[in-house]
């Protein structure tokens, strides 16, 4: 076995340690009675998980999640890194955009949610924009920052060298704010998935969001905790996605991180 073979287990098993202990601490609680109700053993848990797709509802309910969570997230990144990079190479654009931003960003984005309902209707469409508008934000800020922060002696370069706007902008901002740019994205796929949880315990039939609802009126809390854990599966799984797309595209450069421990 190789060394860095080695040391990739040795560094798996710290990491899943802690977890484990802390997972058969809570299985053999539950079946000694010591704990409460709703915490029900999480061999129970994945019985109820796996039932559910055998059965194919989690699949059901996981793919509507999906969809509204990624449409929203698609829209809300793609209108964030235009405006993003847009408003960090225009000063008239980032002074009309600062201000909203501003102002609009600590605002919870699901309170909006009864107003697009009313504009929207209960269906998708609302929710989908509330997790867009979500999405959106970290998106843009981080965008922004990543195009105002470009080399200027890059930008004096290209310039000099007879580049044009446009060019810069594909050939020096663009590559240049790249990392800012994917760093929002991961930021505003995280969101995606908690506002979608959100937005489908309102006025929603189907999703993961409104599974845990039903669940919980029933006292199934076998079945709340398989649509959490899938919540968290299709989070984790979306993310290790958007980080090999990262990978791929930051490929040859360095990520500068050093382990001092």
């Amino acid at each position: 076995m190789s060394s860095g073979l080695r040391s990739g287990l040795a560094r798996a098993a710290k990491s899943l340690a802690l977890p484990f202990v802390l997972i058969a601490f809570w299985e053999y609680s539950a079946y000694a009675g010591t704990m409460p109700r709703y915490l029900i053993a999480p061999s129970a848990i994945l019985q109820s998980t796996f039932a559910m797709i055998a059965s194919g509802e989690l699949l059901v309910h996981a793919a509507d999640s999906l969809r509204r969570s990624f449409s929203g997230f698609a829209i809300g990144s793609a209108l964030g890194i235009a405006l993003g990079l847009l408003a960090g190479v225009s000063r008239p654009v980032a002074g009309f955009f600062d201000p909203l931003v501003s102002l609009a960003y600590p605002v919870p984005k699901i309170a909006v949610l009864p107003i697009l309902m009313s504009w929207l209707g209960i269906g998708d469409a609302s929710k989908i924009a509330v997790i867009g508008l979500g999405v959106f934000f970290p998106v843009f800020i981080n965008s922004f920052y990543g195009a105002r922060d470009v080399n200027k002696l890059h930008l004096w370069s290209a310039l000099n060298m007879g580049a044009s706007k446009l060019q810069v902008f594909t050939r020096v901002v663009l590559p240049s704010s790249a990392p800012q740019v994917l760093t929002g994205l991961r930021i505003g796929l995280a969101l995606s998935f908690i506002l979608m949880f959100a937005a489908e315990m309102v006025g929603s039939k189907t999703g993961l969001g409104n599974l845990v609802i039903r669940a919980e009126d029933s006292l199934r809390f076998d079945l709340m905790y398989a649509s959490i854990l899938a919540i968290g599966v299709l989070g984790f799984a979306s993310d290790r996605v958007l980080m090999l797309i990262r990978q791929k595209l930051m490929a040859g450069r360095s990520s500068g991180h050093v382990d001092y421990v």
